[in-house]
């Protein structure tokens, strides 16, 4: 027996086990990607995550075990049923499109503490209904009825262990930003360049970040690392002695975020890229978003200098709210550095820039979208301000590739895919439509879980986005019936055929779909966080 016993213990960790762990993972993953937030993760988990925490193989688990308890069916036909119920872990492999899992200290600490208590309280029960006994029928069953519970509480204790940490990791935050003070106020010849904006942050840090690598050594911040901790990071484990410029990110989602950050890092030049309802949500109102995003211009020095978006009303008021030299950037009027002839190719764009003298250069980028000219003119303007000859900033323009998950053009088997899957607004969701329009020969295939984070006006605006995008696009895939119905709405009211419709619970069910069905010439869109 002692031989058959150790047996269904070493197919219960292959098979449950091993699930149990990637269940587990998933969970932890999707809470990082969430910010480490409770609220956020919880309405994730209520709009597009409610069929991963109970699983029917749960029930069917847990009916197995009352029905061998109480009728004493076959130890070995319970291991084999169980074994098949819990050898799958497909719906949890599936991983975010966004970023991926990153085992920071953070995360690391949240991990021990999430296990340790999610095994104390699944042995508490345990120990409560029945003590331990040393059969070995006993063993397996307890082992089985421990890794059920183990998968159900993880989503639950995760955010008990996350509260408990609080105070360590608030800790933890403070001594970061000292040490990250400490680093700045020894490198007063530093040159900060801060961009914030509703959208185009990323985008616009990476081109003032290659095209001033021309003449400078230049530090970035990687990825999206735009909160006070993704600072910390980079100047205390990044920053050299070599560096001359530093250019950096600020993002906000609540109200005081922006504040947090210019105490922490103070800019001598600030880019704001453009100003939408991006966070509206949390935010509450456009004119607080206006409000919070202008404070980075406000710490700017006397002799810093603003760098706007003259196409956006809203960033252009923002003048007014520094003491710094203002440079304005345009691609429809006048301004500092402006841009014109802009044409369109399969490869990317070209247009001609002007500068602040005068004087004009040809540009070529391999980039798609009108938003992306406006990114290379706010870098432009950086660079000008660092007195970087223009000629020299178009030849660095052409090394400019997309930035991941926002209009990347790809592959993926026949399929050809532009990936805006980073978060969505209005603005960029309507020009992603009208690129994929000229972009595309074949059909014009979209796949969307909708716009988020836009408060009172969310429904509003994925409806109308909804209405816009039916007569440019021949597909529609839409993640999750509910979030999406305003889009499936506003399809409908500009006479979409509905066929053309099709409504699925995960990205992946799409995309197996769209594989399934590719035709020669297909391009699709991948807008907004998949």
């Amino acid at each position: 027996m002692m031989g058959f016993t150790l047996l269904g213990l070493v197919l219960l960790g292959l098979t449950h086990g091993w699930r149990t762990v990637i269940r587990s993972r998933f969970f932890l993953h999707r809470f990082q990607l969430e910010g480490y937030r409770v609220h956020r993760t919880r309405d994730w988990w209520m709009d597009r995550g409610r069929r991963l925490l109970i699983r029917p193989e749960h029930v069917m688990g847990a009916i197995a075990l009352g029905v061998w308890s109480r009728w004493g069916i076959g130890l070995g036909t319970l291991l084999v049923l169980w074994c098949i119920l819990f050898a799958s872990a497909i719906d949890y492999l599936k991983t975010p499109i966004k970023k991926p899992l990153a085992w920071t200290p953070r995360m690391r600490r949240l991990t021990v503490l999430t296990g340790l208590l999610t095994g104390a309280v699944a042995l508490g029960v345990l120990w409560s209904v029945n003590p331990l006994m040393g059969t070995d029928t006993a063993i397996l069953m307890r082992v089985m009825c421990f890794l059920l519970m183990f998968e159900l509480l993880v989503p639950y204790t995760l955010v008990v262990a996350s509260g408990l940490l609080t105070p360590v990791e608030s800790g933890v935050r403070e001594g970061f930003k000292r040490q990250a003070r400490a680093r700045l106020a020894r490198r007063e010849d530093l040159t900060i360049v801060g961009i914030t904006g509703s959208y185009g942050k990323t985008s616009t840090k990476v081109a003032i970040a290659e095209l001033l690598s021309q003449r400078h050594e230049v530090l970035a911040t990687p990825g999206s690392f735009n909160t006070p901790m993704g600072l910390c990071l980079v100047i205390n484990e990044q920053l050299q002695r070599s560096h001359e410029v530093a250019v950096l990110e600020y993002g906000i989602r609540y109200p005081g975020d922006m504040q947090e950050l210019v105490d922490l890092v103070r800019p001598t030049i600030a880019v704001v890229s453009a100003l939408g309802i991006a966070h509206l949500e949390t935010m509450g109102s456009a004119s607080a978003i206006d409000r919070e995003k202008g404070l980075l211009v406000e710490a700017l020095p006397a002799d810093g200098h603003a760098v706007l978006n003259a196409d956006d009303a809203r960033v252009l008021a923002l003048q007014s709210r520094t003491q710094g030299r203002v440079w304005t950037v345009s691609v429809t009027g006048d301004a500092d550095i402006r841009a014109f002839d802009v044409t369109y190719s399969d490869r990317g764009m070209s247009f001609i820039v002007q500068d602040e003298t005068g004087d004009t250069a040809p540009f070529e980028i391999a980039l798609l979208g009108a938003h992306n000219v406006t990114n290379v003119l706010l870098a432009v303007a950086v660079g000008r301000v660092l007195r970087t000859p223009l000629r020299a900033l178009a030849r660095a323009a052409r090394r400019l590739r997309a930035v991941p998950h926002r209009l990347a053009l790809r592959h993926e088997g026949p399929l050809t895919i532009i990936d805006d899957a980073f978060n969505s607004n209005p603005a960029g969701a309507r020009e992603a439509i009208d690129v994929l329009g000229r972009v595309s020969r074949g059909r014009r295939i979209v796949v969307t879980p909708g716009m988020i984070e836009l408060g009172a006006q969310q429904d509003a605006e994925n409806r109308a986005w909804g209405a816009y995008m039916a007569g440019r696009v021949d597909q529609v895939y839409l993640v999750g019936a509910a979030q999406t119905k305003p889009i499936y709405e506003g399809l409908l009211s500009e006479s979409f055929p509905v066929e053309a419709i099709h409504v699925v619970d995960q990205f992946q069910d799409a995309r197996a779909a769209l594989l399934a069905a590719a035709q020669p010439g297909d391009v699709v869109l991948y807008e907004n966080d998949l």
